[in-house]
């Protein structure tokens, strides 16, 4: 199947050339906003950073625990699910996103994880691991900037809520 979308370069403004799915807008969506998350790019809006987020984690019907790992320039190095779960929970290991990070050399993190059920407030668990996390990452100098939760279309930031 052909792409259903033209692209005007200078406009920035999409054309669509026939009746499309929303799994093909989906699609598209996602390899826009993933042009912003490649290697090198800078994050310096937390709206496009929880934009990413959501077309990544809000349709998923099992619970993902996510990371995108930042340079000392706050700079992607990488995007990846860090952990894959169940319908109601994921398994977090502060010592394996400690080794990933350390492999990989980022000097900071955001966190992001979904919660399948819609709902993006964040339970005792989920404050309890982002604890963790920051004071296992602090002890290395790497820094959690954030912890982004998707629920559908709602959302949660734990830096936004003054929780870190």
């Amino acid at each position: 199947m052909t792409n259903p979308f033209q692209v005007n370069e200078t406009s920035g403004h999409f054309e669509v050339l026939r009746p499309v799915t929303t799994a093909e807008i989906l699609t598209m969506a996602k390899k826009l906003i993933k042009h912003k998350f490649v290697r090198g790019q800078t994050l310096t809006s937390p709206e496009a950073t929880r934009d990413f987020l959501m077309l990544e984690l809000a349709l998923l019907e099992y619970e993902v625990f996510y990371c995108i790992f930042l340079d000392n320039q706050h700079r992607v190095i990488k995007a990846e699910c860090c952990s894959k779960g169940t319908i109601d929970g994921a398994n977090v290991y502060p010592r394996e996103v400690l080794k990933r990070a350390l492999k990989i050399n980022a000097k900071a993190l955001i966190l992001a994880h979904n919660h399948p059920s819609g709902l993006a407030e964040p339970s005792e668990a989920d404050r309890a691991i982002t604890r963790r996390l920051i004071d296992a990452l602090g002890l290395v100098d790497i820094r959690v900037l954030d912890h982004f939760i998707i629920g559908g279309t709602e959302h949660f930031s734990f830096a936004e809520h003054g929780l870190l």
